[in-house]
């Protein structure tokens, strides 16, 4: 196992100050207790989590040493009411670091998930943050780069699990943890002059476009087909009775 080494991940052209903690609870929730103590564009890495979570508090489990586990602490620059574009942009920036990287094709399930072939390979979460200089952004991120096995009913895969080859040790998380902040930097250039070309690269990239959904709202369970992405990059359903409706928000989205 290669460790996580800062000074490997981080670049000097770009603003990321990193470092590197060998076990946390969970490195969004270090980030937002120390927040006020830091400055912006913190960013965390953990060997190991032992409080690792999602979205709905669900646990992300991850073996010691062996994938890419870390959180940013920055104030977006854009409105506040468009800070929640931030998910979108994560996850297209996940994409492209994996596809620079790997001859790999990830796809993405909105609102904020990563897959390859049909198998969770990352998750984010977004979570506003107050510190005395104002209000911040904790960005989680959890990216599986070389597990070779998962839990049973886990619907995940790992990077390394999607090259198919058995003899390849492990992958470069430094090279690829680099490579990720590079794309979330540039990605969140386009918070608020360029977002609508980014939502049609993540269009490009929908693993739900076309597909038949059951979606779990805060105002209930709906069924229906993905005819689109609307500007922001919700998704935009077409029910069995022939409406449509923009789903702006869900707490678990499936195919059906």
């Amino acid at each position: 196992m290669i460790p996580l080494d800062a000074s490997a991940i981080q670049d000097p052209t770009l603003p990321w100050h990193v470092s590197v903690l060998e076990e946390v609870g969970s490195t969004s929730d270090w980030l937002k207790q120390q927040a006020s103590d830091l400055p912006p564009n913190t960013v965390v890495f953990a060997e190991s989590q032992t409080q690792g979570r999602g979205r709905r508090d669900n646990r992300w489990i991850a073996p010691r040493g062996k994938d890419l586990m870390l959180s940013l602490l920055f104030k977006p620059e854009a409105p506040l009411e468009r800070w929640p574009r931030i998910t979108t942009l994560a996850a297209l920036a996940i994409c492209r670091a994996i596809e620079d990287e790997l001859p790999l094709q990830p796809r993405i399930k909105w609102p904020n998930d990563v897959y390859l072939s049909d198998h969770k390979v990352s998750g984010l979460l977004a979570e506003t943050v107050s510190t005395r200089t104002g209000l911040m952004l904790v960005l989680g991120i959890g990216l599986n780069v070389n597990a070779r096995e998962f839990a049973p009913g886990v619907v995940a895969t790992s990077l390394l699990n999607e090259l198919h080859s058995p003899a390849l040790p492990e992958l470069d998380r430094n090279s690829l943890a680099q490579r990720l902040l590079s794309m979330l930097h540039s990605e969140f250039q386009r918070l608020d002059a360029d977002f609508s070309s980014a939502v049609a690269e993540v269009r490009e990239r929908s693993w739900l476009l076309g597909r038949q959904i059951r979606a779990l709202t805060p105002q209930g369970e709906v069924f229906g087909r993905v005819l689109d992405l609307n500007e922001e990059g919700h998704l935009i359903l077409e029910f069995p009775n022939g409406t449509s409706h923009t789903l702006t928000s869900a707490d678990e989205v499936r195919r059906v």
